[in-house]
């Protein structure tokens, strides 16, 4: 293949074969590669033959096809090519006829001026080049596009996953960092098997109190941490200690006791996560008045978490003690009783409510049973009526607990690490007799 061939084709077509040859012969001069057809017939064949034709030189006037036709063929068939018309007639119809039928890039009248010729060429040439080259970039730009379209959508695919993987990791370390606190509010209870369940109380107590009054998340959050453990440090009294009532203790005694809440503090302070919950803990036993303990603080400088749990934490204590039907009035009268000297009376009405919606949730219900069934007859959606007991004494799982396949797990283990003595009860629905 020789260097004119690589070169862009130019098609002259003209009935007249002198003007072919001359056009031919000024053109190959400049180094093109030309191409000449002496009819439209000819053209069209050439055309159809010959893709790469860059412009395309026509007379105007020529039997069987006129110039003005050929190039509007030309048009549908190489519409990238550059069309020149070439006529001696200088009507001015010709020429818009060659442009707006044919799309003509220029049209040159005859006779013609050599070199103004050849710059017309070389120009139509290189628009030719220009386009073509515009196409390959386009082109190209276009795969990229499309391939960093695919790439997109897979990196896309790789975040959603990655996504969907860091929620679902977060939501179990949530969950576990929840049952560790659970576990922890626990421990207590192995020591003293009186206070069973009075962490939960105090904690959906404290909680009630807390959205009543449209605190924010984080600090609902901190309340509920701080009144599952609140009571955490006594696990470093003595036994003797841990069950006399405060009003009983020497003064040796309530020195030791009034540690509690710091040694709790002091406990939980190394996990970031529990400090602020921290704070509600260790202000928990001080007193409206300012005579409470360990900071004797006063007032509303007292933590409103540790306000709230302190008033929950006697109201649960006080309705332990009390047998009836008037267990709330009996607990609001001993509250009353105690307010703005120990606890702050803004808290009372809310106390109460919460207090009242607590006990009537714990109550039977007339239209709810309960039925034990076996460890591998447990469902998720299932709520247990009692709580789960291990053989040894530690309280497992709390009554009105909502089975899931992580706690049927779990006590499954359970069964096998430290069974329970006592069966498994869950809450069904009472059947209405069918009407006669």
């Amino acid at each position: 293949m020789n260097e004119t061939s690589m070169l862009p084709k130019i098609l002259i077509i003209d009935d007249e074969l002198n003007i072919l040859r001359s056009l031919r012969r000024l053109l190959e001069d400049e180094g093109l590669n030309i191409t000449t057809a002496s009819s439209g017939k000819e053209a069209m064949r050439v055309m159809n033959d010959k893709k790469d034709i860059a412009v395309i030189v026509s007379d105007m006037c020529m039997p069987g096809m006129t110039g003005v036709e050929l190039l509007e063929e030309a048009r549908k068939i190489l519409p990238d090519t550059i069309r020149i018309m070439l006529t001696g007639y200088s009507d001015i119809k010709v020429a818009i006829a060659a442009i707006n039928r044919g799309g003509a890039y220029r049209y040159i009248s005859k006779p013609w001026d050599d070199e103004e010729f050849i710059c017309v060429i070389k120009d139509a040439v290189k628009t030719y080049d220009l386009t073509k080259e515009n196409q390959r970039l386009s082109e190209i730009v276009k795969k990229q596009n499309e391939a960093l379209k695919q790439w997109n959508m897979k990196l896309a695919r790789i975040v959603q996953e990655q996504t969907v993987d860091i929620v679902a990791k977060n939501q179990r370390l949530k969950e576990n960092f929840d049952d560790t606190i659970i576990a922890f509010s626990k421990l207590l209870e192995l020591r003293n098997t009186s206070i069973r369940n009075h962490s939960k109380n105090v904690c959906e107590m404290s909680v009630k109190i807390a959205r009543k009054m449209n605190l924010p998340e984080e600090e609902i959050k901190n309340i509920n941490i701080a009144s599952l453990l609140h009571d955490i440090g006594k696990i470093g009294l003595s036994d003797p200690l841990l069950t006399k009532d405060f009003d009983d203790m020497t003064a040796r005694d309530m020195k030791e006791y009034m540690l509690h809440p710091i040694r709790a503090q002091a406990v939980i302070d190394p996990v970031e996560d529990l400090r602020d919950a921290g704070i509600l803990i260790r202000h928990h036993h001080e007193r409206f008045n300012g005579q409470g303990f360990p900071d004797k603080l006063m007032g509303k400088d007292i933590p409103l978490g540790s306000r709230i749990i302190a008033a929950a934490d006697f109201m649960d204590r006080t309705m332990g003690k009390f047998r009836g039907d008037n267990v709330i009035r009996f607990a609001m009268s001993k509250l009353k009783e105690e307010l703005v000297r120990k606890f702050d009376p803004q808290l009372y009405h809310l106390i109460e409510e919460a207090a009242t919606e607590l006990y009537h949730e714990q109550l039977p219900s007339p239209s709810i049973l309960e039925q034990e069934l076996h460890i591998e007859d447990l469902k998720a959606g299932m709520t247990l009526s009692r709580d789960i007991v291990s053989g040894s004494g530690f309280p497992f799982l709390w009554k009105g607990t909502e089975l899931n396949e992580k706690y049927i797990n779990a006590i499954k283990r359970y069964s096998i690490l430290d069974p329970s003595k006592e069966g498994i009860f869950i809450k069904t629905k009472k059947q209405e007799k069918p009407a006669e």
